[in-house]
């Protein structure tokens, strides 16, 4: 192999981990009063509001655009009556879980730039992530920035993954044939499928899934459970 693409959100982040399966555990862990069904509509919903306004600006870092979301989803629990916080319950918790999780995810992205250090020695890295237009905001803030040759965000070139199309331009983007190239993401639908149907290698990060569902994984060629599996 010749070069490296990475998704983001869910591989150089949490190792594998759904994002809706880590704010749910923070949830569990500062006792956020609802139950994982009221949760995931809570969660669903924020996603599909970042997703069509444009909220997140292009100067907020992540712990801005994780602040945000969850603001969100505590302000729909509440709106459907999932959970009556008392006076100032609510910033309180808002403010619990932004700091577990936030916490979280700078020891996780510290472990992953070692790695992507390393491999930056001997190979051109590109990103390919479906984000909010600030990925560039977050990769600074995380001390990414400079690791890639390019980024591709969904938000900037008008595509989103699951389409091929924005990994046919991660691909352009480094230089090298497909069969060169190894892509790595938590996703089997949005990272794999695609990335496997262009001719590149796929190399799965396996972390807790959103659902229990079994996953087809005919599109994989390698499975890692940590990003330290690929020196």
């Amino acid at each position: 192999m010749k070069g490296y693409i990475f998704d983001y959100g869910g591989t150089l982040d949490t190792s594998g981990c759904h994002w809706g399966k880590m704010i749910w555990h923070s949830y569990e862990r500062q006792g956020v009063p609802v139950t994982w069904e009221q949760f995931s509509e809570a969660y669903v919903h924020a996603e599909r509001t970042l997703g069509k306004k444009p909220i997140i600006k292009a100067d907020y870092t992540f712990k801005d655009t994780l602040c945000t979301k969850l603001w969100i989803e505590l302000a729909y629990c509440v709106a459907q009556g999932f959970w009556i916080p008392e006076t100032g319950e609510f910033e309180k918790m808002h403010d619990a879980v932004l700091n577990d999780l936030y916490a979280q995810v700078v020891e996780e992205t510290a472990r992953s730039r070692e790695v992507l250090v390393k491999l930056a020695e001997k190979y051109p890295l590109v990103l390919v992530s479906n984000f909010y237009g600030n990925i560039a905001e977050v990769l600074k803030e995380f001390r990414f920035d400079g690791l890639f040759q390019q980024i591709i965000e969904s938000a900037v070139v008008g595509v989103r993954k699951p389409n091929p199309a924005i990994y046919s331009m991660g691909v352009e983007a480094i230089g090298l044939p497909a069969e060169d190239v190894v892509v790595v993401g938590d996703s089997i639908g949005k990272d794999m499928v695609p990335a496997k149907s262009l001719g590149c290698t796929t190399v799965w990060i396996k972390g807790e899934a959103w659902t229990d569902e079994p996953q087809e994984t005919s599109c994989v060629d390698c499975t890692i459970d940590t990003l330290d599996e690929l020196l």
